[in-house]
């Protein structure tokens, strides 16, 4: 096995970099892409590792931009991996290591497709990398931290590809121009806690909770559109009770989720669930926290170019697509830019034996290249 993108894929495995830490991936990229004629700049924040590289013409044009993360999602227990996880191996023509799909392997394609533009063209405008190592993590001192830096500077990206492994069955059958919302609550009801013999001493709160979240779940918020799935609300967790079976809890604790389109906000949101609330009497005090609120990009030229570079390439169609978790995409998209998130298959990604195709390694730096081109960086 060899080529630059398979090379440079497995040098950034090798380095594990467990979220935040970027364990040195970000400082081979920079060297590489500071010999292909990059400035670097570093906006490294409470422990995190974020990288900023511009390439600029002496002719105007669109600055586009490339956007990742080196950091990744713990390994667990090297012992279950057929192979160590942060030594790259080839086995049945797949690459494996923790990274190998989400997402070492788009770096490395970008990085290359941004050398093999600028060692035969001459371009316009300006391509950039946005790199952070807080994408797995909390992701407050990542993108999110350099957006607001870039912002104040009046940094103002036209394009922007995210290398989100977004593929499901083939490489390039899915990008995604859009992802919903993601609203978290920590939702706590109060109650008097007590012997369950005598209740009316008491103040049960799962009694409370029970009728406001059978209803708060059964709401039917919107019918999603063109571009959405509809809204929904999951509960992942539900605490109450000092697990002794005759004593009734003092408070029960649940936390929910909304993953929601743009026929909402988190504010409306926050507001409706707080009047369901209200309206059964509970007595009680929420939390939320907001991972992002929804953002698309319709039909235009990014989402014509992605669609173009993917067929080129690999001779078969791309579907656009807002589903799934969400990305860094939710920090760019509001600098005002159009955001498209293209990358490898899915399947394995955050799984015990990650891998990727081989053959696709190329294949995605071919696309990413296609882009560049399309995008009028080439004069």
């Amino acid at each position: 096995m060899s080529g630059p993108v398979f090379q440079l894929t497995c040098d950034l495995i090798r380095r594990p970099s467990v979220t935040p830490d970027d364990a040195g991936c970000q400082e081979l990229i920079a060297s590489r892409l500071s010999s292909a004629g990059f400035s670097v700049t570093r906006y490294d924040a409470q422990g995190v590792s974020n990288l900023w590289c511009t390439c600029t013409s002496d002719k105007p044009g669109p600055l586009v931009m490339f956007a990742g993360h080196t950091d990744v999602v713990p390994p667990g227990d090297p012992r279950s991996w057929r192979s160590p996880p942060f030594e790259p191996e080839v086995r049945d023509g797949r690459l494996y290591g923790r990274g190998a799909a989400d997402m070492k392997s788009s770096l490395a394609a970008m990085v290359v497709a941004a050398e093999r533009l600028l060692n035969v063209h001459r371009t316009s405008g300006t391509i950039a990398f946005l790199i952070t190592s807080d994408e797995e993590g909390d992701a407050l001192h990542g993108t999110r931290h350099v957006v607001e830096q870039l912002t104040k500077q009046n940094v103002q990206p036209r394009f922007c590809v995210v290398g989100e492994p977004t593929s499901n069955a083939r490489l390039g059958d899915v990008a995604r121009n859009g992802r919903r919302g993601s609203l978290n609550a920590r939702l706590r009801v109060l109650g008097t806690q007590g012997h369950v013999a005598y209740a009316h001493l008491a103040d049960n709160p799962a009694h409370a909770l029970a009728p406001a979240l059978a209803e708060l779940v059964a709401i039917k918020w919107d019918e999603g559109d063109e571009y959405y799935p509809p809204t929904g609300l999951q509960v992942s967790n539900v605490h109450g009770g000092t697990g002794a079976s005759n004593v009734i809890p003092g408070e029960m604790e649940v936390r929910f989720n909304f993953r929601y389109n743009t026929q909402h906000t988190a504010a409306s949101l926050q507001d409706a669930v707080c009047t369901l609330l209200d309206r059964h009497g509970l007595r009680y005090d929420i939390e939320w926290q907001l991972s992002g609120e929804p953002f698309i990009t319709q039909s235009g030229r990014l989402i014509r170019t992605v669609q173009e570079a993917v067929r080129a390439v690999t001779g078969q169609p791309c579907v656009m697509s807002t589903a799934g978790g969400t990305s860094d995409g939710r920090f760019i998209a509001p600098m005002g830019c159009d955001v498209v998130e293209l990358g490898h298959v899915n399947q394995s990604i955050h799984k015990i034996d990650e891998n990727v195709a081989v053959h696709d390694l190329e294949d995605l730096s071919a696309i990413y290249l296609h882009i560049l081109r399309m995008l009028g960086s080439v004069s």
